[in-house]
């Protein structure tokens, strides 16, 4: 490439974000200058005003891709990045050299593919890579460049106008079918159905109840530890049946087991009361526990959700910080190895922490379990040759415990094994009723802590973590011991558990679906998209989810296919290291071939579809006692149920679909038609009160005559929080109907003041200035006095007043003090001049001035701040020519290395 003529010395790096880039910019020092590309600088257009002026009579120019033209994508700048890229090409211009240092995946490599493609630069482009922010990290890569890997940039197009093909040709049909603004995608569709999945199993779920004896025996006193617990596991030679014996319909799957009743089993423990038991085998093995691997994508957001309680984008922004300001590697990888100088620096610390004794006599190594594993980078660790201690980074917060975590991962990596014995008995007796019974007890004891000394893993299922002990006495075959106490113990089998962000993070990963590095944010939507919700961590599906599961799966069963998701990503690795071409695999998966449907065909011949009866479900009946007559419906505002009368009940956003009964559908249409509330006659106008449950909540109307205009309407008043339908007197009725209530005229303004009740809160309005108020009850009370005395004071916008924010400190950029606020979209950080709404993952309480910096760096460089209402406009519009100028330009194609 031509060298550029200024001759200025300075290098150009760009990166991905500004937090990244200070700290960059403070290991390369002068002649450099380090920006950011603020993420992405250019995409597939995104509405209908972004598509060029060229393509818009092309009937492909909704998906922005020539699908007839080998699928070549049309990319456009955002509008609110176009300032920025003003900004970078001003700065390459006065650079003689280019090093795009995005990070080292197929999507920063698809960034700086873009930036060297939107920049055009004239002067010598280095692709620098690195994998942890340190200075050593950075000075070795400016010294090492490399060229840009084409083949992982054609992989990130291929998944990139795969997932847009697939939306935008399938979301339509959700848009006429099942409800507007609805959306599908490639992964998240099959997310949805996982989901969907394990409530169906839920709801066909039978429980079974069994009965087992639980007993505490003594051994005597010449033990030390003398009483134990042991569980009844035979009677008469056949084992007792445990939940794990019994089908999802609550029946038995073998006979060869005895199941217990609770007749049986308090039977038994009075048969049982003089027996003394026999020792009649004692089993003992060595026990031998290895360490974790050290994390990565997956493992550190299953451990997150468990340990620290984060979602999957918590974790995953918190890492982000974490690595862009030098203290961990990279955070998307599938890798467990690690560097030679990581391996030593986990080693001395053992050794500096635990004592020599703790260290094996040669380093680990951890294979890679992920197929296909993408990316060469290390597991996720502490970043530099010597690892900081938790206490030693002065960390705080989330960014601490997270930190921590993969601290203690990483040196436990490096640590012994763990170990100890394992003890089996089995205690055997005669019942007095002449049952021959055996109870069986176990124990651990572990003679040498190994790694569990510094982590230990946890569990999803609760079940006895790798460093708990259960101590049995020193007893021997033949020993005699007795019954302290016996007790019959009922259980029930449970249905399958619903997935956590955790436990659902570990399946996506073990069918081979999506990215590791996808995961949150793949769960993120189909929350955001309500197909999905938590209660508590559960994830449970809507009964909105439960109608696109099946209209994909009888209509687009291949797109839907666990086996279908999982092979796309094989394609997309073949893509990626040469193998396969990127348009022959779009073709087939889009016009199909001779043994596979396309999508476009499968979208262009749908057919006719029921969409009533898509989204009608039967109520399940757990006591299967058949047909009761009652359906769930998906409505366009929401699930109802329905009877055989046609009398409807809304169904709860919050009940989960396994909790909806015959019984219960029964109440919810009872309160919703025949549920209405006869308060009495107003006293002023004659007209019937009464009082309802809307789908918005309990309200009270007046009943108009049946000849009343139809022009009329009846007025309607919501209750107060405070109000029930069950215990609202007329006198409340008549004065809720007073809202809006006039409260006075402003005596300066001549304006009226009225008290009024609204979405956001009860309020106080004159003319266009609205005031907020404590309560609702206030409506019914508030004075003229009290009225004017609140507009007296200075107007505080949005929730200033009851949330006057949390300050952070002042802001590295503009001196100026940044606070967290509520306002009406959520939280958010603020200097005064520009605000910048807290993304997912960050938390309101814990935030730190670094990420507000970050947000609020970010929000500047999209533009100056947008004029305050009131102010005065200075500038004349201008009435310049427009020039046509041709936003974009399709794809050339990229020259293989």
């Amino acid at each position: 490439m031509a060298q550029d003529a200024t001759g200025s010395g300075q290098k150009l790096v760009i990166v991905e974000s500004p937090a990244k880039a200070k700290t960059i910019a403070g290991y390369l020092g002068p002649g450099y200058v380090v920006e950011s590309s603020i993420g992405h600088i250019r995409d597939l257009p995104q509405s209908a005003s972004d598509i060029p002026a060229s393509i818009k009579g092309e009937p492909w120019a909704r998906l922005g891709v020539d699908v007839d033209n080998d699928f070549t994508p049309y990319y456009v700048v955002s509008s609110d990045k176009k300032s920025h890229m003003t900004k970078l090409k001003k700065l390459l211009k006065e650079s003689d050299e280019l090093y795009l240092a995005t990070d080292e995946d197929r999507e920063g490599e698809a960034i700086a593919w873009h930036l060297q493609e939107e920049l055009k630069p004239k002067v010598p482009v280095h692709r620098m890579v690195f994998h942890e922010i340190t200075k050593q990290a950075i000075q070795a890569a400016v010294a090492n460049p490399r060229t840009l890997d084409t083949d992982l940039v054609e992989a990130q197009e291929a998944r990139r106008i795969l997932d847009r093909l697939y939306g935008y040709e399938v979301s339509p049909v959700l848009w006429k079918k099942v409800m507007p603004r609805l959306s599908a995608g490639r992964v998240q569709s099959v997310a949805t159905r996982l989901v969907v999945d394990r409530e169906r199993a839920r709801i066909a779920f039978r429980s079974a109840s069994y009965w087992d004896i639980e007993g505490t025996f003594d051994a005597g006193e010449r033990h030390e530890d003398r009483m134990f617990p042991g569980r009844l596991h035979a009677v008469d030679g056949s084992r007792v049946a445990r939940g794990s014996d019994f089908e999802s319909t609550g029946q038995l799957k073998s006979s060869g087991v005895v199941h217990l009743e609770r007749a049986r089993a308090e039977a038994l423990v009075n048969a049982l009361h003089d027996t003394t038991f026999e020792v009649r085998s004692v089993e003992s093995k060595p026990y031998r526990r290895q360490p974790y691997a050290p994390f990565r994508t997956t493992t550190l957001q299953q451990e997150a959700s468990r340990k620290l309680g984060m979602t999957a984008s918590q974790a995953m922004s918190v890492a982000q910080r974490l690595y862009e300001n030098g203290f961990i590697t990279y955070m998307r990888t599938d890798s467990t190895t690690l560097s030679q100088s990581a391996v030593n620096a986990a080693r001395d610390q053992v050794r500096d922490l635990y004592g020599a004794e703790y260290l094996p006599d040669s380093p680990r190594t951890y294979a890679s379990k992920v197929k296909n594993a993408q990316e060469a980078h290390e597991a996720i660790r502490p970043a530099g040759e010597t690892f900081r201690t938790p206490a030693q980074t002065g960390l705080a917060g989330q960014e601490f415990r997270l930190y921590e975590l993969i601290w203690m991962r990483t040196v436990a990596s490096q640590m012994k094994d763990a170990v100890g014995q394992s003890v089996s008995v089995r205690l055997g007796g005669q019942a007095s009723t002449g049952e021959d019974v055996v109870f069986a007890a176990s124990g651990r004891v572990i003679t040498f802590h190994g790694f569990l000394k510094a982590y230990v893993e946890g569990r999803d299922d609760e079940s006895e973590s790798d460093d708990s002990q259960a101590r049995l006495p020193a007893v021997e075959e033949g020993d005699e011991v007795s019954a302290a106490a016996l007790q019959a113990a009922g259980h029930e089998t449970k249905p399958p558990a619903r997935f956590t962000e955790a436990t659902l993070v570990r399946e996506l990963e073990e069918r081979e679906i999506g990215r590791p590095s996808t995961y949150a944010s793949i769960i993120g939507t189909i929350i955001n998209r309500g197909y999905v919700y938590k209660k508590g961590s559960a994830l449970v599906p809507s009964w909105v989810a439960f109608s696109v599961v099946r209209l994909l799966e009888e209509h687009f069963e291949r797109l839907v296919s666990y086996e279908f998701t999982a092979g796309m990503e094989d394609i997309l690795d073949e893509i990626a290291g040469g193998r396969k071409d990127r348009v022959s695999e779009l073709a087939e998966f889009y016009f199909g071939s001779d043994s596979v449907e396309g999508l476009h065909k499968l979208v262009t011949e749908l057919g006719d579809i029921d969409a009533r009866e898509l989204a009608t479900f039967p109520v399940p009946d757990p006591q299967g006692e058949g047909d009761h007559g009652i359906v769930l419906r998906v409505g366009r505002y929401g699930p109802y149920v329905e009877d055989r009368d046609g009398e409807r009940g809304n169904v709860p956003d919050d009940l989960p679909p396994d909790e909806l009964t015959p019984e219960k559908a029964r109440d919810l249409i009872a309160n919703q038609s025949g549920g209405d509330v006869e308060l009495g006659t107003h006293p002023e106008t004659g007209l019937a009160i009464v009082a309802k449950a809307g789908r918005y909540g309990p309200y009270v109307t007046e009943v108009l005559p049946e000849d009343a205009p139809k022009k009329e309407k009846p007025r309607t008043a919501s209750l107060f929080k405070s109000m029930s339908l069950e215990e609202i007197t007329l006198e409340q009725a008549v004065q809720l109907l007073t809202l809006p209530r006039v409260v006075g005229v402003d005596p300066e303004s001549g304006e009226e003041i009225t008290a009024q009740n609204g979405r956001y809160g009860p309020y106080l309005k004159k003319g266009t200035d609205s005031r907020s108020i404590e309560s609702e009850e206030q409506l019914l009370t508030i004075t003229l006095d009290e009225a004017l005395r609140i507009y007296a004071q200075p107007k505080q916008r949005g929730r200033a007043a009851a949330n006057p924010g949390k300050e952070l400190g002042e802001d590295p950029a503009s001196g100026n003090k940044v606070t967290v606020k509520s306002g009406r979209f959520g939280y958010y950080v603020t200097d005064g001049e520009y605000n910048a709404t807290l993304r997912q993952g960050d938390d309101h309480e814990t935030i730190t001035l670094d990420r507000a910096a970050e947000l609020l760096a970010e929000k500047r460089a999209k533009g100056p701040a947008p004029q305050k209402r009131g102010a005065k406009k200075t500038a004349k519009k201008s009435t310049a020519k427009k020039t046509t100028k041709k936003a974009t330009a399709k794809k050339t194609t990229a020259k293989k290395k």
